[in-house]
């Protein structure tokens, strides 16, 4: 058996740069940043290939993520997010081949875009209460389902954790041990699936010494930066995601 991975130069140029903003998005700013990969890769590869080639990477991404910020999660939350989002992965497994993957990301989008007009609209008051325990559950199970389909799973739960105001680096690891546990479990379905084959795995073999710098820069710059901006930052990281994933779903 020969491990043989992707040779195009061109796929690499584009492969590269998403690489690194993934590890500096799963340690430093959320999720939003980070859902901008597998568009990206989808424009040299498909989203099952692109898909399956981020599974290991962000396995490691995760656990680097997770060792950095061990002591900062929020647990209470992540005992509430947790249960739900597995729930989204079997959602997702079990429509898989059911779905149209660019319909998926297109309402991912404008549910993206949605959620930040009505923070721009309607600012919220110091004094107002966290979003209701119902909401949160649905939007982890949207997390989970929208990760297992694309690994977009970073708006749905970021539009229910940012409005609980938590610091950087608590927001940072609460949503690193997340998604460790929404990424660990999709790799049973994906082999089901037939997602996973060598020459995904040697690719992503050769993108693997990316995984630890991108967390790097993101640990760094996610201990350092004033809370306004880190929040800003998601917010930018989510447009952007919306933006491309509407143009990737409806046009």
């Amino acid at each position: 058996m020969t491990l043989q991975p992707i040779t195009d130069p061109v796929f690499y140029a584009v492969a590269i740069p998403a690489v690194l903003l993934m590890g500096i998005s799963k340690s430093g700013f959320g999720s939003g940043f980070g859902s901008l990969v597998v568009p990206m890769l989808a424009l040299v590869v498909s989203v099952p290939q692109a898909a399956a080639i981020m599974m290991p990477l962000l396995l490691v991404m995760d656990v680097l993520g997770m060792a950095a910020f061990r002591k900062d999660f929020d647990k209470a939350l992540l005992k509430f997010l947790i249960p739900f989002a597995l729930l989204g992965t079997v959602v997702g497994t079990l429509s898989f081949r059911l779905l149209d993957t660019r319909m998926v990301a297109g309402i991912v989008g404008a549910l993206t875009l949605l959620f930040l007009a009505q923070r721009l609209l309607f600012p919220p008051r110091p004094d107002q209460p966290p979003p209701p325990r119902w909401l949160g559950a649905l939007l982890s199970i949207t997390t989970g389902f929208t990760s297992f389909v694309a690994h977009a799973g970073g708006p749905p739960i970021n539009a229910y954790v940012i409005p609980l105001k938590l610091k950087p680096v608590v927001f940072t690891a609460t949503m690193a041990f997340l998604f460790f546990f929404v990424n660990l479990s999709k790799w049973v379905p994906y082999a089901w699936l037939g997602l996973l084959d060598w020459r995904n795995l040697a690719t992503s073999l050769v993108l693997m010494p990316l995984a630890p710098l991108g967390v790097w820069v993101g640990v760094r710059m996610a201990r350092h930066i004033n809370a306004q901006l880190f929040y800003r930052l998601v917010y930018a990281g989510m447009f952007l995601t919306g933006i491309k994933l509407v143009w990737d779903g409806w046009f």
